[in-house]
Formats: structure tokens, sequence, C-alpha cells
């Protein structure tokens, strides 16, 4: 029988590139293991560090026929997982237990979809294969349990008389400040008890093994979001706005504040980008065109990804069924997902937080 070159079989796994790290496998540190038996069956380990459920079949596709083309090569089982790491947080802070990585979600402004980005970036997290939470830090608007379908009025359940678990919602872990006070409670508070009922929600709730917790941050960049920036151990914020101007500059806004406190802006997610009639599907960009892509310029950051503003968009986040979970095959949710798997990807390049509360969870596609 031929004897296999292991300078041909790692050659053959270089062929592919990370479409999100522009890596090959070896650079990305993703190869596990290669091996070759007497019988020409060439086994890989992959292991991606980021969520990458999406790319795992076409991964394993591509470089199993590259494989096969080896010399020698009868047969090749590759073997796609990932493994989500803990990155480094601004100024060091404690890291919340439960909890490998906080995104937080922000706007310069209200009104350009930043919860319901914020929301269905979650859920395609989940879909790629990482575990996830959402915590609701809009105080003064919060909406995250109606976009997720919880019913009004349910509250969590609490331990010890001090602890909050958090709602399962579509396989989420949630919480939220409309959890914990009804409907009819007005939120006059001050900046101080602002923050520190955020805190206090962050800290408190039971967060069970997540690679992941998004935080809706309130909209604008005045002291409660400043103050939550410096205080929330933010692994890196993704920014969102529409392509109008006075979005865009309220966006750069955003971007600033969390540069001066030394958090990473992962980058922009353009909402609204084109109007998609719900009749006849004709593209209009009504809030103007390329002002994510001038943003990410300007201050050298990824254009994550554009959405569009279509009815059912609003519809399904109002009804409670978020649209990646409502049509997972969709237009709009691979727009989602393709979102998730480059913050992921981009959080991957981040120095790595050794003091990390929990070890990483490998999930293998066979």
């Amino acid at each position: 029988m031929t004897q296999i070159s292991e300078q041909a079989l790692q050659a053959a796994v270089r062929e592919y590139r990370d479409p999100y790290r522009n890596q090959d496998l070896y650079d990305l540190g993703a190869v596990k293991s290669l091996t070759a038996d007497d019988n020409g069956k060439v086994t890989l380990m992959v292991e991606l560090p980021y969520p990458s459920k999406g790319i795992a079949g076409a991964l394993k596709q591509l470089v199993t026929h590259a494989l096969e083309d080896v010399e020698g090569v009868e047969s090749a089982d590759v073997h796609v997982g990932q493994k989500i790491h803990s990155y480094k947080v601004q100024k060091d802070l404690p890291s919340v237990p439960g909890v490998k990585n906080i995104i937080a979600v922000a706007s310069g402004k209200g009104g350009v979809g930043k919860s319901t980005t914020a929301v269905n970036l979650a859920l395609a997290l989940q879909a790629e294969g990482a575990r996830v939470g959402i915590l609701d830090a809009d105080i003064y608007g919060p909406s995250i349990g109606m976009m997720l379908g919880v019913p009004e009025g349910k509250r969590p359940d609490t331990r010890e008389n001090k602890y909050f678990v958090p709602m399962e919602a579509h396989g989420l872990q949630a919480n939220s400040m409309a959890f914990v006070v009804t409907e009819k409670t007005p939120m006059v508070w001050r900046g101080p008890m602002v923050s520190g009922a955020v805190m206090q929600l962050l800290q408190q709730t039971l967060w069970n093994e997540l690679d992941y917790l998004i935080v809706d941050m309130p909209p604008g960049t005045g002291d409660i979001q400043l103050t939550l920036a410096q205080k929330v151990p933010v692994t890196g914020a993704v920014i969102v706005t529409t392509p109008q101007d006075i979005a865009l500059l309220d966006g750069k806004k955003g971007i600033e504040m969390f540069r001066k406190v030394d958090i990473p802006v992962l980058g922009v997610v353009e909402n609204m980008s084109v109007h998609i009639c719900s009749n006849c599907g004709h593209e209009e960009p009504l809030f103007g065109h390329g002002g994510g892509e001038r943003i990410a310029e300007e201050y050298d950051t990824t254009l994550l990804g554009q959405l569009p503003l279509h009815m059912t968009i609003r519809e399904q986040t109002d009804g409670g069924i978020p649209s990646v979970v409502a049509e997972p095959d969709s237009e709009v949710a691979r727009r989602y997902r393709d979102i998730a798997r480059r913050v992921g990807a981009e959080l991957s390049t981040r120095e790595r937080n050794l003091s990390g509360s929990i070890s990483s969870v490998s999930v293998t596609e066979h």
C-alpha cells in the first residue's frame, strides 16, 4: 500500500481558508489531530474558536474531498467542533460567575432596532452552537421579555431570597427589569439607581455556563451608559445604527464612548438598510445608503452586516417569536447568523482571559 505523505495531508488541510478569520486551519490553531491508519483511512479533528455550526457541514465536505485527493488515502473522516474561550475585559474587572463573555449591544439613539438586533443576535449565536443568555439593561424601555414571548406578569424564581433564576425563552437564559417590576411602575430613577439596578440584575442572576451574555444597553451615550460601560465586565461591543446621517452621528458617539473605557468595538450592524416592499419585493434605500460602511471605515472597525427594513421582522418580534426562530431558513435569519459568526470570530482574535470562571465546552459535529 502507498505510504501516505504527512506533508501532503497537511497541505490538503491548508487548502481550506476560514471565511471569517481568513486563515488556514493550522494558522487558526483549529487542527487538534490528523492521523492515517494502515488501511488508508485519515481522521482529522477540527475545533473552531467561534460559534460556527452553520459552516461546519461545508468545511467538513471541502476538507474531506481535499484529503481524499491525496495519494494513498482511501477515505477521510473529518470531525468539526468548536470551543468558545473567555476573553479579556476592560481594566481586568472581575468576571460574572457562569459567564465567559459579555457582549454589549448599544446604539447612540433610540429607534434604530437595537433590541430587535440584540434578541436576534442572541438567538443566532445559539443557532450556531453557543450557550447564550440575554440581559435587558434598557431600564426605561425594557422590551426583551415581550420580544421573547415571556408572558406578561411572569416572574423569575428566586434562590435564598437573593438570586434570580433566569427565565428560559426559545432556549435562551433571560432576565430583565421588566420581570421584576410591573409595567405600571414608572421608571423615574436617577442615573446611579439605574446603573445600580442593572449591576444587581447582572450579578444576582444565576447564569448557567454561558458562552455569551448579550446585554441590551439603554440607548444613548450619557452618564448611565458610560457608568455601565465602566462597571460591567464587557468583552466587546456591537453598535447598531441606521443609514440616516443623524443615526450615524450618534453611532459614532457610541463607538467613541466604548473606546474611551477600553472596550473593543467588534463592529457595526446597519439596520433598516433597505426597505423591502411586502407586496412586490422591490428594494429601496429609504434612509440613505452606505452609512454603516463609512462608519466602519472611519473607525477602523467591521461592518458586521446589513439588515432590511421589513414588516415581518417587526411582526415576528412583536409576536414574541423573533425572525431567527420564526423563519430559520429565511434571508433575514441567514444574515443574523452570518453576523453572529462574525461577532464570535472577531472576539476569538482577542487576548484570552485565563482567570475565566468556567472551562470551555466543545460541541462536535460528526
